[in-house]
């Protein structure tokens, strides 16, 4: 049998500046959790971002938990994301790819099939496109035609 390829859990504590008062702590502990809750949204709703809540997330744990924000930074889902950005700001090719497509697909069957006035039409296909544009910009360091990030190296 073989074993899975697993990443180093790595400990970030040092990043951790925990703010002296609990009750605020607390309330940092509390929106860290909203926002990682709202950008596990954004993998599955094409209008919801992920990365920027899950860096939210990251930067509400980094002043309350050691032990969340070092679950956050090593999750082998999420942290990777959020490292390839505090890093290199830029976003993996595959997850951009995937968000694009996605987009594309739930923009497009809302307007063909759900969106009836001709003017809602536009305005969601504009708002579309703008979030591609945007989306796109955004460096990928592995894009696999070398077109990545020019810094990254």
């Amino acid at each position: 049998m073989k074993r899975a390829k697993t990443r180093p859990h790595r400990d970030y504590s040092h990043e951790v500046r925990k703010h002296r008062f609990l009750w605020v702590r607390l309330a940092f502990a509390a929106l860290g959790t909203l926002f990682l809750l709202l950008g596990i949204v954004g993998i599955f709703v094409p209008i919801m971002p992920t990365t920027p809540f899950l860096l939210l997330a990251t930067a509400c744990y980094a002043r309350s938990s050691h032990r969340f924000y070092n679950w956050l930074m090593n999750h082998p889902a999420l942290g990777p994301l959020i490292v390839e950005w505090r890093t290199y700001r830029s976003i993996p090719w595959r997850v951009k790819l995937v968000a694009v497509v996605t987009m594309t697909l739930t923009f497009g069957s809302s307007i063909i099939f759900f969106i009836p006035k001709g003017w809602l039409q536009l305005a969601l296909a504009f708002f579309g496109l703008t979030m591609v544009i945007w989306l796109y910009r955004i460096p990928s360091r592995d894009r696999p035609d070398g077109h990545g990030s020019s810094h990254a190296e």
